[in-house]
């Protein structure tokens, strides 16, 4: 690692001060994917700012719109919830099946979402469901949030303190694991909800998206048979030793049928 300034603030103002002015400053959550960079020194923040100490930030809430998770709400937390167990099930077993029990007990969902790495799970619930983003300083709609690659409506400076979840009617959600890291080579969360059907796809390409064709068709029949000859073009999809775009891209309309014979049981 390089040498840099370290901070537990164990407030919100703390938090915001220390890293006001200071454009290489970075916020740290779980530390799943800063923690590693640094020590492959390949980023060099002036400051670290560990926000592990803010009591506030970490909380599950649920009332009879939605289920609100602290930033700093650990996903193994999520997973156990009695609450978004009874809420939202979907998201607690999306919660469930992130990475292994040491990442489900340290990384956070706040970390998750602001990172945006495009295999994560969080951002597909997060569009998925039509969540909204709350910061130090204002709230976010999912589709104006994540906008590429890593790449997010976050300014420098600005953290996110919560995340709203509205209930679906139905919802579920369904990837298919690199088998060493478990994260997403693809997967799909699909919900049905008061505003319509949405279907949000992380893992395969560049950044967290929607399938508007899929949404159309689940709107009319919501049934894994009504999305079967829906192809998502490869154009633009990741492509690696683990995948092609032309695999992701049948792996799309696979996970989605699954993920929605998932949300009608």
């Amino acid at each position: 690692m390089y040498d840099f300034a370290y901070h537990r603030p164990k407030t919100m103002a703390e938090a915001t001060a220390a890293l006001k002015g200071k454009p290489e400053a970075r916020p740290m959550s779980g530390g799943m994917t800063l923690i590693p960079t640094l020590k492959q020194r390949l980023a060099k923040p002036s400051d670290v700012v560990d926000l592990n100490g803010i009591k506030e930030l970490a909380g599950i809430k649920v009332d009879g719109s939605g289920v609100t998770v602290g930033a700093m709400t650990r996903h193994a937390d999520v997973a156990s919830s009695a609450d978004v167990k009874g809420a939202i099930p979907a998201l607690a077993d999306l919660a469930g099946h992130i990475g292994d029990p040491a990442v489900r007990n340290r990384g956070t969902m706040g970390g998750s979402v602001a990172n945006n790495d495009p295999a994560a799970d969080y951002p597909a619930a997060v569009l998925g469901l039509d969540a909204t983003v709350t910061t130090t300083s204002r709230t976010i709609k999912a589709d104006d949030f994540f906008k590429g690659l890593f790449e997010t409506a976050l300014e420098d400076g600005e953290l996110i303190t919560s995340i709203t979840f509205p209930k679906a009617e139905k919802a579920g959600y369904m990837k298919f694991p690199n088998p060493a890291s478990r994260y997403a080579m693809v997967g799909v969360f699909v919900a049905k909800t008061a505003g319509g059907v949405r279907v949000a796809v992380t893992g395969a390409g560049p950044c967290v998206f929607r399938v508007k064709a899929m949404e159309d068709a689940l709107a009319r029949n919501f049934s894994a048979d009504a999305i079967k000859d829906i192809k998502v073009p490869a154009d633009g999809l990741n492509s690696d030793i683990h995948g092609s775009a032309e695999y992701r891209a049948h792996l799309v309309t696979v996970m989605a049928r699954r993920a929605v014979d998932q949300a009608n049981k």
